[in-house]
């Protein structure tokens, strides 16, 4: 058996000025052939699942591309044609199917639905190719998407820890169609619902029922995989927001029952998918008065790992005013400000006009630097591997990085973007976090892979940045109307 084993995944914020062109994807890592094979097996991907499930069957492995890039903006045609590319050519040379650890959020300059123009392109090869696919809970999902394959599958949690499982599952799934063993039906659909990656942590409600019927639904008898997806708000696309996919052997009632009855559940719970907000300043005077730490501190619209720019410094200078103590920031991208703390040096004291270098035209803002003075604590090459729940023995490429220490506030500063889910990215420049009063992340859910274990409490900081919470600052086109709460609709 021959089979083609690939990644292609980027979450596409329309209204980041962020880039997403090839470099982007180099950045985070680009693997072609042989290289992609080595840099996911042993992995906790689906990618790694993949891999160990042809290696169980003696299998032939064709790599032909393991791409990622942090979420940025719309993905350029040519880095869209650098993934899709090796992929169609390994179709073309001929394989017995195909297991793609793809996302569902990417928009390009080709194509709104960059996963399901991928999917359809490699039907168009090989109309009767078996296809498993994994999809991230951000997923969009669409129908092109369904049409093009043969078994889907979206994870189940949030931060994404069960990324291995899923792919063992769709898998094998699609291994025992081809053995004749289960024959996949599936049923999708998707309600008026633009929802918000603030409020579809699985360990939360309303995310946490959805994931709970899922998990019943896969226990009733012919039930291949059921997934909820929370859609990615920010892509402005027209099938954006919540969906749902049941996949059964053979049953194509019981998957629309399944489907119907999850969907209506999400409906149903649709207000607390909406975030509540509070002013900057009387969140963090609340953060002051807590004293037994490390107290984390969300600055989530400015969370690169939705697109942002990850150097808004609206949040650093509210708790910088308020004179918190002892806090930690991880991280904040200014490839300028590390230039100038290698020249002056580790222990060199230094005044830098820090952040601030993007401006955000799709929410009316200019960049803004801060000036802090500090002194240079530690200089880096921003590399280390995750050995926490999620990403697990991924290498992490942060590129050329340093440590501000303001006295009261440790800044660790990168050149590349990086989401803070896993404690590496304090350990890796000599900071213990599980020690720090405060530590200010610039995430939304995923930091809790790796924090959640040493945090004694959680405050979200409502600051600027384009993975805001606030619809009223995003100016939606695409996006299929009406749909709630853009628009106040009372059914779906």
């Amino acid at each position: 058996m021959r089979i083609l084993i690939a990644m292609m995944k980027h979450e596409t914020n329309t209204f980041s000025p962020v880039v997403a062109d090839w470099k982007r994807f180099q950045d985070w890592g680009a693997h072609l052939g042989e290289d992609a094979l080595k840099a996911y097996e042993g992995t906790a991907m689906p990618m790694g699942a993949y891999i160990d499930l042809a290696r169980e069957r003696g299998a032939e492995i064709v790599t032909p591309v393991a791409a990622e890039a942090m979420p940025a903006g719309m993905v350029t045609t040519e880095a869209y044609n650098n993934l899709v590319n090796p992929i169609l050519d390994a179709v073309r040379e001929g394989v017995d199917c195909a297991m793609l650890d793809l996302h569902g959020a990417m928009v390009s300059e080709v194509t709104p639905d960059g996963e399901g123009t991928l999917l359809e392109r490699i039907r168009e090869i090989d109309p009767d190719l078996p296809i498993a696919v994994t999809l991230d809970l951000h997923c969009n999902l669409t129908d092109k998407m369904v049409s093009n394959c043969t078994t889907l599958i979206g994870y189940k949690t949030y931060p994404h820890v069960d990324m291995y499982e899923v792919g063992m599952q769709i898998g094998r799934a699609l291994l025992d169609s081809m053995e004749g063993k289960v024959d996949p039906v599936m049923s999708w659909g998707n309600v008026p619902l633009l929802s918000q990656t603030l409020c579809q942590g699985t360990d939360d409600e309303p995310m946490a029922t959805l994931i709970r019927l899922c998990r019943e639904a896969e226990q009733e008898p012919g039930v291949l995989a059921a997934t909820a997806f929370g859609g990615f708000a920010l892509a402005d696309m027209k099938d954006s927001g919540n969906s749902v996919i049941i996949v059964t052997d053979g049953d194509r009632a019981q998957a629309d029952r399944i489907r119907d009855r999850i969907l209506a559940k999400a409906w149903e719970l649709r207000e607390d998918f909406i975030y509540k907000h509070s002013p900057l300043e009387e969140r963090v005077a609340e953060a002051k008065t807590m004293t037994d730490g490390p107290v984390i501190l969300l600055d989530h619209a400015d969370n690169c790992g939705s697109g942002a720019t990850q150097d808004v410094m609206t949040v650093i200078a509210e708790i910088l005013r308020q004179d918190l103590e002892d806090v930690a920031v991880a991280a904040v991208w200014d490839p300028a400000a590390v230039q100038e703390m290698q020249k002056a040096g580790i222990g060199s004291k230094i005044t830098l006009k820090l952040g601030g270098k993007s401006d955000m035209p799709s929410i009316g803002e200019v960049g803004e630097p801060l000036e802090v003075t500090g002194t240079v604590k530690v200089l880096t090459n921003g590399e280390w591997t995750v050995h926490g729940p999620m990403y697990t023995g991924v290498n992490v490429f942060m590129g050329p990085t340093a440590v501000l220490d303001t006295g009261n506030m440790e800044i660790v500063i990168v050149s590349n973007h990086h989401e803070p889910w896993d404690i590496g990215v304090f350990t890796s420049v000599g900071i213990q976090p599980q020690h720090k009063r405060y530590l200010v992340l610039k995430s939304r859910i995923h930091y809790r892979a790796g924090f959640a274990p040493i945090g004694k409490a959680t405050l979200t900081l409502d600051g600027k940045g384009v993975t805001t919470s606030d619809n009223n600052l995003l100016d939606y086109k695409n996006v299929r109307r009406p749909i709630y709460p853009l628009d106040l609709i009372n059914e779906a």
